[in-house]
């Protein structure tokens, strides 16, 4: 049985000199395939050692995951935030108000009303992420220590998995790797495309494209 947390497996051989996702650029020398998802991409050099790349990964995993989670969060915001907080107030009579505003859009850095949003939470959430990126920097370091080797630590991985999913074979982890940091970079680039098209159309994403979210919970 392999141990889940083994992080590196031995590079690849077959991959060529050339980045698979641009067969112009080259592949850069610290880009081995170790890591899913990994198709040779890095045109500025951001990642020249081994501890920069996990540094990169990490932080690419961390924000994949709360990008996940914004990109499901957001419509459902628009779709039950009003609901919600009427039901909350009518039963403990707190006084809250929602934090969409007029147009229904959600709390954002081009959309405004962050303010609206409790200081106790941004503060829970200050601490927690910064705990967790400290520790994202000392594993990329103890990895670096260790020269990537088989024991060393695979980025993201906290050792969290209460709902044991994440298989005990090598091939069902890579493949469940591979599958968190495609859905994470997708999510990435849908949270962004939320906030963009909220600013620029003036109107939720849930209003503007209905049937892509009301159907689904039968909405009018």
């Amino acid at each position: 049985m392999t141990n889940p947390t083994a992080a590196l497996a031995t590079p690849p051989t077959s991959l060529g000199k050339y980045s698979t996702s641009i067969p112009f650029l080259r592949r850069p020398k610290v880009l081995t395939g170790r890591f899913a998802g990994d198709v040779g991409f890095d045109p500025f050099g951001f990642a020249t050692s081994m501890e920069q790349l996990v540094y990169y990964r990490e932080a690419e995993v961390k924000h994949s995951r709360i990008a996940m989670l914004a990109a499901a969060g957001w419509p459902l915001s628009e779709l039950f935030d009003r609901q919600i907080t009427q039901e909350i107030d009518a039963d403990f009579n707190l006084n809250l108000s929602p934090v969409l505003d007029s147009t229904d859009r959600v709390p954002s850095l081009l959309n405004g009303g962050l303010d609206n949003i409790s200081p106790i939470w941004w503060g829970f959430c200050l601490g927690l992420t910064a705990a967790i990126d400290l520790k994202g920097v000392q594993n990329a370091r103890y990895l670096d220590a260790n020269d990537g080797t088989e024991d060393s630590y695979l980025p993201g991985d906290y050792q969290w998995d209460p709902l044991n999913l994440y298989p005990w074979d090598k091939e069902g982890q890579e493949r469940m790797q591979l599958a968190e940091i495609k859905h994470g970079r997708l999510s990435m680039i849908a949270v962004t495309g939320f906030a963009i098209q909220e600013y620029v159309s003036g109107l939720g994403v849930v209003d503007e494209t209905p049937v892509f979210f009301k159907p689904l919970f039968g909405l009018n």
